[in-house]
Formats: C-alpha cells, sequence, structure tokens
C-alpha cells in the first residue's frame, strides 16, 4: 500500500491510494481522493479483500 500526494496544474492537492500485490506485482486498485479518513480506507480495503479475496 502507499498513499501518494500530488497537486493538478490549477494547484489542486489529492491523494492517491494504491494497493498493490507485492506478489504479482500487480495493482489491485487506485483510490484518488482529496482527504482520505481512516473509516473510508477500512471500507475501502474490506471491499478489496472481500472482492480479490
Amino acid at each position: 500500500m502507499a498513499l501518494m500526494r500530488n497537486s493538478c496544474r490549477h494547484q489542486w492537492r489529492f491523494r492517491t491510494f494504491n494497493v498493490i500485490d507485492d506478489f504479482n506485482r500487480e495493482a489491485l486498485d487506485i483510490d484518488m481522493v482529496v482527504s482520505l479518513l481512516t473509516g473510508r480506507m477500512n471500507r475501502y480495503l474490506d471491499k478489496l479483500a472481500e472482492y480479490h479475496g
């Protein structure tokens, strides 16, 4: 998992939450948000675990 920050040319800041399978070197999903709260992150990871097993 990696949390990255970036901004667009209009100086809007956003974050990407990248979930990567280290064994297969496959990106499982990328979530782009303005703010990533703990509750949202937990729901997001639960959804990924349900989908990918």
